[in-house]
């Protein structure tokens, strides 16, 4: 049995467990295919004769290659593989135990620009000097109105904006890689107040643009955005985290986060967008935890000390 026979088998069985969401078992196939990248020759091995040395050494290089989510989840497939050989009696052991996981290294805590220090960043990045100043403020902006992926900004043309039902459709592109939706799909986006004021000054400065032209003049703009940042004193932020700021803002404005997660593109039902920013709905649930009364608000102690009671 070679390894690309076990893998066979365990591909199967993925690809039948309906348990599975059809994102995870994308994801499933994309880190195999990275798992054989990065061991040339694997696939053709005998599966009985791959050792722990080669396992070791493998996962020693491939951790120093890749985020340690990417890493173990690499990892848990290799050593699955395994399990399949020794359930067909091809080898009694598991090599890949010898393959070492790595510590998840922290998520970085997110600072985000107050409202003030997002127009001031604007401001700066449009006043740099460079001739791609401009067009590099509107992606910012862009960005933190809409909440896009920047790979999703690129494709964005005239024709997606409905500026009479005050919504953007974002499709799904094949260069927009594993985290965009797949092609032929889309999601409408709402244009806020801010967007849809950014979008027809845009257009009333270039009105003979074609629909199929993008309406994003630049496609990224991080090194405008570090030098900005750098002369306002503000914490670095990125790309993304401008569609942080996006989900942010919808929700300490009372959208809730099943809404905020179908604009931002997720499927899960807002999981994701629960776990990065269940921490601001928390915080909004005491607000409105105070507003919620059984008792009349308490007077003035009266000359009996008494208190009001319940309310009829």
């Amino acid at each position: 049995m070679t390894f690309a026979d076990a893998l066979a088998v365990f591909q199967a069985r993925i690809k039948a467990n309906p348990d599975l969401k059809p994102r995870t078992k994308e994801y499933c196939a994309f880190r195999i295919s990275a798992l054989l990248k990065s061991w040339p020759g694997l696939a053709e091995k005998d599966v009985g004769r791959i050792t722990n040395a080669e396992c070791l050494d493998w996962s020693v290089k491939n951790a120093s290659r890749n985020s340690s989510s990417s890493h173990n989840y690499t990892v848990s497939i290799l050593r699955r593989v395994f399990d399949i050989a020794n359930e067909t009696g091809a080898r009694y052991d598991n090599p890949a135990m010898s393959a070492k996981r790595v510590k998840q290294r922290t998520k970085k805590q997110i600072v985000l620009p107050e409202y003030g220090q997002f127009q001031q960043l604007v401001a700066e990045v449009r006043a740099s000097g460079s001739g791609y100043a401009p067009a590099s403020a509107e992606l910012v902006q862009f960005l933190a109105f809409g909440g896009f992926r920047i790979s999703e900004a690129k494709y964005i043309t005239w024709g997606d904006c409905d500026f009479k039902r005050e919504e953007i459709t974002v499709r799904g592109h094949p260069e927009t890689g594993l985290k965009a939706r797949i092609v032929g799909e889309s999601r409408i986006v709402p244009m806020i107040p801010d967007m849809k004021n950014l979008l027809e000054r845009m257009r009333a400065e270039r009105p003979n643009e074609s629909p199929e032209t993008s309406v994003m003049r630049v496609w990224e703009c991080q090194k405008s955005i570090d030098r900005a940042s750098k002369v306002l004193g503000i914490k670095r932020i990125t790309h993304h985290d401008l569609r942080h700021l996006f989900a942010t803002r919808a929700i300490e404005s009372e959208v809730d986060i099943q809404t905020v997660s179908r604009w931002l593109g997720h499927k899960d039902g807002g999981s994701l967008a629960m776990k990065t920013y269940g921490h601001l709905r928390n915080g909004h649930s005491k607000e409105m935890a105070k507003r919620v009364r059984f008792l009349d608000d308490q007077p003035e102690d009266g000359e009996n000390g008494e208190q009001a009671g319940p309310v009829s």
